[in-house]
């Protein structure tokens, strides 16, 4: 399985269970987010402890993401960064756009902050 997702109180979990966040996995999630956000969900963090590598593929899929959560008024949050897929949004300045959490529960409280535990 590439992903493990959860619908939690005030947003939805998507773990990326893969090594390689790129062309193979992109697609894919990519399409269960088009699919959260249809649903509803407009809150949403995108787990990444399990990568340790990403590409283009996978920084547009993580941008996606973002603007899904944006155009429906909520909040999107990236956390579980390696050293190297970190480096590679720092590189790509794509950290001033992002919010970014150190773990799952700092970005379910970022969430909560913004949108007070809705």
């Amino acid at each position: 399985m590439e992903f493990k997702i959860q619908k939690l109180e005030n947003h939805t979990l998507i773990e990326v269970q893969d090594e390689k966040l790129d062309t193979n996995i992109a697609p894919g999630l990519k399409s269960e987010l088009v699919l959260i956000s249809g649903n509803g969900e407009k809150n949403i963090v995108l787990d990444l402890s399990c990568c340790r590598y990403c590409d283009s593929s996978g920084l547009s899929a993580i941008l996606v993401a973002n603007r899904l959560c944006k155009n429906a008024g909520g909040t999107f949050v990236l956390t579980g960064l390696s050293e190297a897929v970190e480096r590679l949004i720092t590189i790509s300045q794509l950290d001033t756009v992002l919010n970014i959490a150190y773990s799952k529960e700092e970005a379910a409280l970022t969430i909560a902050k913004v949108y007070g535990d809705k």
